[in-house]
């Protein structure tokens, strides 16, 4: 029998089986340790990055606050205003802009002219004489004047009463009449009054500062204790003649060891594990990080649900309220506890309007009855408390239990009321700018209608001359009574004639509400036909219509007629001017109609000029971009607008080679289905052109 193997020291077995739990014991050690450092660096880099945004928001909101006082500034220089007004407006801009503290007028060799102190303090240059610094306003006047726009001076400090000071910055606006510069607008900013105005009750815990290079601090706003320099952020504002150095520094020190309450729970939970391993085994060990694991999941979760803007709302089989989450409370002003529980036609949800709850009744037994579709998304109005009506987008999906049973249904509201009053602006600002593009085309014409109209009203006065000679020499033969009668005749005609021209400018830039309605396509181009040979006598161009003839029907279209006959006066307008630089015997402008689908009628306007070049081509329906010397650069934009409003399209292409140069647009228009040339299209048959000059 083989000895038996000696046991070792009783020291060397309590070593092994502390080894272990000392190894342990020090890994937990070293994780707290990592846990506390990252805890540290994390709660750093968010208090430096807090810091970063709130003085990248302050740097933002001086500069709007900038740009808004040089508005104001601006408009103080409109239509020359007297003195006496001018100190009243002056006056009322440094009650509402209480950052600045002085506004003054000067002349072309800058001497003063008039000046006004801001209400709130008392005068500035009260110490030290204003003509004794005005070094740095002539410099910001100098570089207004090379800029021929406003400029900003550097800081200066100016002495106050009582041993104490301000930090002032002058900004300078030429003065123009007659587009001559005839002096400068001088206004000064407190620097101080500046903070104040930007910063107010949202940036507490943080100092605000405007300051040099060095460091020195020209202008201060803190809390009630300084900033410690540990989380600083600096932005440079840059303004035209000088740059701004913004500078914002936290009151909030150096992160604590433990800096927040979630991480001494973190810590204690470590340390509980801890001792979780050593007295309890490993079924136990795991049961409690699963139960971990299932907390952070759930308040994952829950914070995430929290933090949407998206409203989310539960229901379950019989349509009642099981969940909303903070979001959908807020969008519809009512608590948890109000909701939960609601959502039947005894006991509807306060939010539905009164005069919908039969319909969102009867929508509701249909998704509970199953007829709805799944992930279904519609729109919708809720009411708020106050009665405020306001629509929604709901998008609903089956909820499914832990089970894997149908439990009810997961919605999510949108709020797009905001999107709503987007939309109506853009609309009306699309009216506004139609409306400005036909006043200024009808700006551009006031010569040719002058013209236009001196011809009848030439007419008239000859006309109406001799039958006064006629009637004074007494004569009453029927010859005489006949020729005066003719001339009375030619009288009307004229007067017509005339009253025609007037008319036409008038229903073309009066500004109305959009009327569709179904109107033939050579009425449209009749319409603007005055208003287009105005411009065509006057370049030597000749026009010509080409529309089906009978007996084939004129199609028709429906749409707003005004707003089309803009669309078609400005491109054959732009026709008329791109033949400028082509002999007169090719000036020729065509308009064509013609119904191609049974759904579309397609216009097309055509020229003989000179085309349009590769580069201009690819911007020529951007906004503001033109090519004439006094264009606005919104015709062809404004017409595709139209165009597209309408439901159609806009496009243009150069002549074939076979016609020479030139180019043709085309737009279409929705068709009336109901006219007959809408059903000859549908059956195939064309339509036989008729060219009319």
């Amino acid at each position: 029998m083989m000895p038996a193997e000696p046991l070792p020291p009783p020291t060397i077995r309590s070593l092994r089986r502390a080894f272990p739990w000392i190894a342990l014991v020090g890994l937990l050690v070293v994780a707290q340790t990592a846990l506390v450092w990252l805890t540290l660096d994390y709660e750093s880099s968010q208090a430096q990055e807090s810091v970063e945004t709130a003085a990248a928001e302050v740097a933002n909101e001086v500069k709007q606050n900038l740009a808004r006082d040089l508005q104001s500034l601006q408009a103080l220089l409109w239509n020359d205003p007297p003195l006496p007004q001018w100190r009243s407006d002056t006056t009322a801009l440094l009650r509402a802009r209480r950052e600045l503290v002085r506004i003054e007028r000067r002349g072309l060799d800058f001497g003063l002219e008039a000046a006004v102190e801001s209400p709130y303090r008392a005068p500035v240059f009260s110490q030290l004489a204003r003509e004794d610094i005005l070094i740095d306003a002539e410099v910001a006047c100098a570089n207004a004047r090379r800029l021929s726009g406003p400029a900003y001076s550097r800081s200066y400090f100016v002495p106050l009463p009582g041993g104490l000071g301000i930090e002032l910055m002058d900004v300078c606006l030429p003065v123009l009449s007659h587009s001559q510069l005839s002096g400068y607008l001088i206004a000064s900013y407190s620097l101080q009054g500046l903070l104040e105005t930007t910063a107010r009750d949202s940036r507490k815990g943080y100092e605000l500062a405007f300051v040099e290079g060095d460091g020195t601090r020209l202008a201060r706003l803190g809390s009630l204790e300084r900033g410690r320099g540990v989380f600083v952020a600096q932005r440079i504002i840059d303004l035209p003649g000088i740059s701004l150095q913004l500078r914002l520094d936290s009151a909030t020190g150096k992160p604590d060891l433990i800096p927040n309450l979630s991480t001494a729970l973190v810590l204690g939970l470590s340390l509980a594990l801890g001792a979780v391993v050593v007295l309890l085994v490993r079924d136990v060990r795991k049961r409690a990080e699963a139960e971990r694991g299932l907390a952070e999941a759930l308040a994952f979760r829950k914070a995430m649900e929290d933090s949407l803007v998206t409203g989310l709302r539960a229901r379950d089989l019989d349509g009642r309220i099981t969940y909303v989450n903070p979001a959908f409370c807020e969008m519809v002003g009512f608590s948890a506890e109000e909701l939960i529980g609601k959502m039947t036609a005894e006991d509807p949800p306060p939010y539905w309007p009164p005069e919908m709850i039969a319909e969102y009744t009867r929508r509701q037994k249909g998704r509970i009855a199953g007829e709805a579709p799944p992930r279904e998304g519609y729109e919708t109005m809720f009411m708020r408390r106050n009665g405020e009506r306001f629509p929604v987008m709901v998008f609903e999906a089956p909820l499914v239990d832990g089970n894997g049973k149908h439990a009810g249904w997961m919605g999510a509201m949108v709020d797009i009321s905001a999107q709503r009053r987007v939309e109506e602006l853009s609309r009306q600002q699309h009216e506004k700018l139609q409306a400005a593009a036909r006043l200024a085309t009808m700006g551009e014409m006031a010569s040719l209608l002058s013209h236009e109209l001196n011809q009848p009203l030439a007419a008239i006065s000859s006309y109406a001359t001799g039958s006064l000679n006629l009637m004074q020499q007494g004569e009453t033969d029927p010859q005489t009574l006949g020729m005066i009668m003719q001339a009375i005749a030619r009288i009307a005609e004229q007067a017509e004639r005339a009253g025609r021209v007037i008319k036409s400018v008038h229903d073309f830039v009066r500004r109305r509400e959009h009327l569709h309605e179904s109107i033939r396509a050579d009425r449209l181009i009749e319409a603007v036909m005055p208003l287009v040979n105005l411009h065509a006598r006057k370049t030597g161009t000749r026009v010509e219509i080409d529309v089906p003839k009978a007996p084939a029907p004129v199609p028709r279209v429906v749409c707003d007629r005004t707003m089309v006959e803009q669309v078609l006066l400005n491109l054959a307008r732009n026709g008329i001017q791109a033949m400028d630089q082509v002999p007169p015997e090719r000036r020729v402008l065509r308009f064509k109609a013609r119904q191609l689908h049974p759904r579309w009628v397609e216009f097309t306007v055509i020229d003989h000029g000179v085309g349009i070049p590769p580069e201009v081509a690819e911007r020529l329906f951007t906004p503001f971009f033109t090519t004439k010397r006094e264009g606005m650069g919104l015709g062809l934009s404004l017409c595709r607008t139209v165009v597209e409003q309408h439901g159609g399209v806009l496009t243009f292409e150069p002549l074939p080679a076979a016609e020479g140069s030139g180019t043709q647009f085309r737009f279409t228009l929705a068709a009336d289905v109901n006219s007959a040339a809408s059903r000859d299209a549908a059956a195939g048959r064309p339509a036989e052109p008729s060219t009319s000059p």
